[in-house]
């Protein structure tokens, strides 16, 4: 996993900056209602997407959360006063806080099974009757976009989804959280091109084989003998999944 706290200050411009970040707080507040009066934004980051919900809904008043220091320093620049340090597994807020509950591209950096049902457990216990959760899923699903990079790297080992959409419904199920909608986002600016994938592979990312493993350089070799090497491929398409939380009963 990257560590956030030496990545902060890159991040934006390596993620798609500014133009990622509107499509993803667009297609959020397609799935908050209107009418929220606070929203909790887990794992803000930088707080590139956090000050975008917060500019769109001056009605809502909008918190940011993250585990990292780095990450939380610069969203704090971007909402003075609305940032916090949190860890999602264990919330620093009181049952039903909020009227929405976001994390956008939290669930698959989580370790183990165990991590996610906690972090969705938390997300639904400071959610109010009739909130509103909305997360990524499938996240690494949706940079298989059909190019002969994906082709290239196809049959190598990998983890399995934390963030798998069937296994979040069932997670959310399990704190009576029902499905409320879907949206669907372009990653601007994240599409592969073979020598930006040559370097991820060779840092241990798109596989659980470690860097260095003899495997992993022959993925990278064949990666290296595709053409347009500096050409990213199509930018992945992300998905976005609400689920609302039962007024009463």
């Amino acid at each position: 996993m990257l560590d956030y706290d030496k990545e902060a200050d890159a991040y934006d411009v390596t993620r798609g900056g500014e133009p990622r970040a509107a499509a993803a707080a667009d297609a959020v507040l397609r799935l908050v209602p209107a009418d929220a009066g606070r929203l909790l934004d887990l794992a803000c980051g930088t707080g590139i997407v956090t000050r975008r919900l917060a500019a769109a809904r001056p009605a809502t008043r909008v918190t940011g959360a993250d585990l990292t220091y780095g990450m939380a320093r610069m969203a704090a620049a971007r909402l003075p006063g609305a940032v916090l340090l949190a860890d999602g597994r264990r919330l620093p807020f009181p049952d039903s806080t909020f009227d929405a509950v976001t994390t956008v591209w939290l669930l698959h950096l989580l370790d183990e099974p165990e991590d996610v049902r906690a972090a969705v457990a938390e997300c639904a216990r400071v959610l109010r009757p009739g909130g509103v959760y909305v997360t990524t899923v499938d996240k690494a699903a949706a940079h298989d976009v059909g190019s002969d990079i994906d082709a290239v790297l196809a049959p190598r080992p990998r983890r399995p989804a934390r963030d798998a959409a069937p296994l979040v419904e069932t997670y959310a199920a399990a704190h009576r959280l029902c499905p409320a909608g879907q949206a669907r986002f372009p990653g601007h600016g994240q599409g592969r091109s073979p020598r930006r994938t040559t370097a991820d592979l060779r840092r241990g990312w798109f596989t659980v084989l470690p860097p260095g493993d003899p495997v992993t350089e022959r993925f990278v070799a064949r990666i290296q003998a595709l053409p347009d090497q500096d050409r990213p491929r199509a930018d992945p398409e992300f998905t976005l999944r609400a689920f609302r939380k039962p007024t009463a009963g």
